[in-house]
């Protein structure tokens, strides 16, 4: 009898320790992907340390800031006023366009941030969807937006274009009509839209190994080049021969965690895994405004219009200061030149960059330094990504920068 219960208790000892060894083993990957954000930290660092930026080598000055972004008023976030404001002011941001969801009962574009806070220019706008299935920014919003859903995608966009107004697809890869309307531009990237790719098992490990010390760099992890919608965008401008403004969307909703919260709403204890002030540095839009010409709603809106702007992923370092132009000129992103001008392009990164020049979204050349010059060989919409190679694993081959076209006709 004593022999059997020895041997249970051996087995039992054996059956743990095995468990015990595969729990071990199975978190090896997660240390190693650990050390390989403490890696991509340092070398961001050594990027930053390298930074020259030429402010006076065009006539532009770069504005950087966020778009489609959510508070507590549209109903699917629990972000406030100051926490936007915060956040804001914390990333030094120079302006955010908020894209409310529409309430039937109030206007939430009247009612959102709007004007100038903190230093930093809040644009009202809204987010809608229409009965052709699209989804639109707007920007400003409207207060008809509670009913735009049983108006036509162009129906809406004209309606924002007799106000002054934009309108910009969103989520493009899950829209079927945009490409057939005169949509000002489209959000090529969208960032929890990136973020639902996740395998939210891996990113349980990733976070209990990570998040206390690269909160920010797991976002490198699951970041993907938005191929899709890149492909889309660049097809539709060479098929239509027409302009199109390509964005960031932060779709940021600050509603991702857990809380307690007493009788009054006053948050107890809480943790939040997509804070504003987190979204607001992993990708920006930054625009460009003559030098001379305040950052002003007006000037905002109409920069946004010309394609003079361009998507940076920021997160892996600050992009103010690229420039995308034609060399002895004030052309830049989202202008026409002629080819018989015969044209250089001229390439400014703040970094030690390689930028691949695209026609009609192929790729013909690259250079790599922080200033480089370009020749179009014909007409087609020219434009640029910039990639940093010096970046580690997870970042190795994803882009930092994504410009608008220059129209070469």
């Amino acid at each position: 009898m004593r022999t059997r219960l020895a041997g249970r208790l051996f087995m039992k000892r054996k059956i743990l320790l095995a468990i015990l060894v595969l729990a071990v083993v199975s978190q090896i990957p997660f240390a190693f992907r650990r050390y390989r954000l403490r890696r991509l930290k340092n070398t961001i660092q050594q990027y930053a340390s390298q930074r020259v930026v030429k402010f006076d080598a065009t006539e532009y000055v770069d504005y950087k800031g966020v778009i489609h972004v959510h508070s507590f008023l549209g109903g699917h976030s629990t972000g406030s006023f100051s926490e936007l404001i915060a956040a804001a002011k914390a990333n030094q941001l120079d302006f955010v366009i908020m894209t409310e969801h529409p309430q039937a009962e109030f206007d939430t574009s009247a009612m959102t941030l709007n004007g100038s806070h903190a230093g930093v220019l809040f644009i009202n706008g809204n987010e809608v969807a229409t009965a052709n299935g699209d989804r639109l920014l707007l920007i400003p919003g409207s207060s008809n937006a509670a009913t735009m859903n049983t108006q036509s995608t162009q129906q809406i966009i004209d309606q924002q274009k007799a106000t002054g107004g934009l309108a910009f697809d969103a989520y493009p890869s899950e829209s079927t009509n945009w490409q057939s309307t005169n949509v000002d531009g489209v959000e090529v990237y969208n960032l929890f839209t990136n973020a639902r790719s996740i395998n939210r098992v891996v990113t349980f490990f990733d976070g209990l190994w990570s998040y206390g010390a690269y909160p920010d760099l797991m976002f490198g992890n699951f970041f993907a080049r938005p191929t899709e919608n890149i492909t889309r965008w660049d097809q539709t401008i060479a098929g239509s021969n027409r302009k199109l403004v390509a964005i960031a969307g932060n779709d940021a909703h600050s509603n991702v965690g857990v809380s307690l919260n007493d009788s009054s709403g006053n948050q107890l204890i809480g943790i939040k895994l997509d804070p504003y002030e987190r979204s607001f540095r992993t990708v920006r839009t930054h625009v460009l405004i003559k030098q001379g010409k305040p950052l002003t709603r007006e000037s905002l809106i109409e920069a946004l219009s010309l394609g003079h702007c361009y998507v940076s992923f920021d997160l892996f370092g600050d992009a103010s200061g690229f420039y995308f132009g034609v060399k002895q000129s004030d052309r830049t992103t989202g202008d026409d030149v002629a080819f018989s001008s015969q044209p250089r392009f001229a390439v400014l990164t703040p970094l030690p960059g390689r930028a691949v020049l695209l026609q009609n979204g192929i790729a013909v050349d690259q250079k790599s330094g922080t200033s480089m010059e370009f020749s179009p060989d014909g007409v087609g919409a020219y434009r640029v990504e910039v990639y940093l190679d010096g970046l580690p694993s997870p970042a190795t081959g994803k882009p930092w920068i994504i410009s608008n076209p220059i129209y070469v006709r």
